[in-house]
């Protein structure tokens, strides 16, 4: 095999979200301040920067507000001032209006893409001398003798089904850096590995997670109200189900409305997808978009852990930022604000340990817990993992907690893996659900049609079984093949051949939420990064 082709940077970023782009900035107007030159690259899995971004979102503009302050000049894309907040408590056919809890107020706050604020930031980025490489996936970590992190490889482009090089073959290249700045999202491929590797989680929680399913949807005119937020908890879920919705009108007759469910269900039959199509059914949801026409689909898995899940953020050649490390702040919905600031601190401190010539760069860690990211999650650490109590406890203790211990309970809830939590299907009878009508809502792989999602069909499988018998033996025999139901893009497909049962994966399908990495009860299944440019391609989500 070939050599593989060599660049040599001061930093490489893998990921270019929200954190990994406001690390690069921050870098790069640290050098500037200092008059230095600093060579700094952007990776990102993405066909462009944004094509792999899904959030709601409402934007508390806080971090951008330190990293950029004049980004109103520069046209960042904050077109919709919230205006309205609303909480819905919904039964199957009401919807009672509670109180708006206070994590949840949106007064100074935007209606966004991130999609969009993401290409901003990478033009803003460009525009300092940073370069960005879209479509390129690091697949591999590199590493000095002594275990430092000496970078990334970028995957083979061009290997056939078969794992033979066709003749499209490119073989990678590797990126050696000084820092490396792992900023992959949710659940990143690379990520995993480093955790296990450095050991980062000795100290921590295990992360927990949600699927996170959205449409972009565009209405009529009459029907829109820009900067109107609405969230809703209860129906359709059952009490023992953690998860709830948002739906926020934004500019140009534009509304986004999606559906989180905690991955931490037990019921195998479960479906949220399933879940998300009949909740727009609900007449107080339907009202929004009813006359209107679905334009865009997606689905993410979403960092729940919040404080008590904050891994070690460190280790010889690198750090980890954003939604990589995990800090989503779950009451109040948001986490591009906490990934941001996370991204800039890092930038800091990597920024002192390569003047100082130091392998880690341990004040990263040590600033973070001065910071209001740290201070903002430690609040609100109990609200999430009371809800393995039950919803209702669950609200009662979050009002408590919230109003009356402001978040300085004299405990800490403790959290437990996604994956461990589902129970056999013996214990549970099959979810019928209403099937989707084509008009507020659809069946899967229609909806998939309108994530944009490509793969370059003559490659390996980047969704793995570790063993293929443990599909059928346990995943099917004990759970009814849950793999069918969590994944929002028809990706694991039981079939029966010469009497024989097996699992078909539909790779091309996926749209990298993660999810069945994350819910796997036997954790059989092993989620890594495609050719690079793959995947879905989200032009507003």
């Amino acid at each position: 095999m070939s050599e593989r082709e060599v660049m040599e940077v001061d930093v490489v970023i893998v990921g270019a979200g929200p954190a990994g782009l406001a690390t690069a900035i921050r870098l790069q107007q640290l050098a500037q301040e200092k008059n230095q030159e600093l060579s700094i690259c952007v990776l990102e899995k993405g066909s462009e920067v944004g094509a792999h971004i899904l959030s709601g979102a409402v934007l508390e503009p806080r971090a951008l507000n330190e990293l950029i302050p004049d980004w109103q000049t520069k046209g960042a894309p904050l077109h919709t001032p919230a205006k309205s907040d609303n909480f819905l408590m919904l039964t199957k056919k009401r919807a009672f209006r509670m109180p708006t809890p206070p994590q949840m107020h949106n007064k100074g706050n935007y209606i966004i893409s991130l999609g969009l604020l993401c290409r901003w930031l990478g033009e803003q980025a460009e525009n300092m001398g940073i370069d960005i490489y879209p479509g390129f996936a690091a697949a591999e970590v590199l590493y000095h003798e002594d275990g430092a992190v000496k970078g990334v490889a970028t995957g083979d482009m061009g290997i056939g089904k078969d794992g033979t090089q066709t003749t499209n073959y490119q073989r990678g290249m590797e990126l050696h850096a000084k820092q490396t700045i792992f900023a992959e999202g949710c659940h990143g491929s690379l990520t995993k590995q480093l955790m296990q590797k450095f050991n980062l989680r000795a100290d921590a929680q295990p992360q927990t997670y949600g699927i996170g399913i959205k449409e972009l949807w565009e209405i009529p005119e009459a029907q829109s109200q820009p900067g109107k937020i609405v969230h809703s908890a209860g129906w359709p879920l059952g009490s023992k189900t953690y998860g709830g919705s948002f739906l926020y009108h934004l500019n140009d007759n534009m509304v986004s409305v999606g559906f989180v469910v905690g991955l931490d269900y037990e019921n195998p039959y479960v479906m949220p997808y399933m879940e998300f199509q009949r909740f727009k059914h609900h007449p107080a949801i339907a009202k929004h978009l009813q006359g209107g026409k679905r334009i865009a689909y997606g689905a993410r898995a979403i960092n729940e852990g919040g404080y008590q899940s904050i891994p070690k953020l460190t280790f010889a050649g690198g750090v980890l930022v954003g939604c990589a490390a995990g800090f989503v702040n779950v009451p109040k919905i948001k986490g591009s604000h906490t990934a941001m600031k996370s991204g800039m601190l890092a930038a800091e401190a990597v920024f002192d340990a390569l003047n100082n010539n130091e392998k880690e760069a341990i004040a990263y860690e040590q600033n973070l817990k001065k910071s209001w990211v740290y201070k903002e999650l430690y609040k609100v650490r109990n609200i999430r993992p009371a809800f393995k109590f039950g919803f209702y406890w669950a609200l009662i203790y979050s009002a408590i907690d919230t109003y009356l211990l402001r978040g300085c309970a004299p405990w800490t809830f403790k959290h437990h893996a996604d994956h461990a939590s589902l129970k056999p299907a013996k214990n549970y009878q099959p979810i019928d659900y209403p099937k989707p009508d084509g008009v507020l809502s659809f069946d899967r792989l229609t909806n998939l049609s309108f994530s944009g999602v490509n793969h370059e069909e003559n490659q390996p499988a980047h969704l793995q079984l570790k063993d293929e018998a443990v599909a059928i033996n346990i995943n099917h025999a004990d759970y009814a093949s849950p793999e069918e139901r969590f994944c929002p893009a028809g990706v694991y497909e039981m079939v029966e051949e010469n009497g024989a049962k097996r699992m078909q994966i539909n790779a091309q399908n996926c749209v990298h939420c993660k999810t069945c990495d994350i819910k796997d009860p036997t954790q059989n299944i092993n989620w890594v990064t495609p050719e690079g440019g793959g995947g879905p391609n989200y032009a507003m989500m």
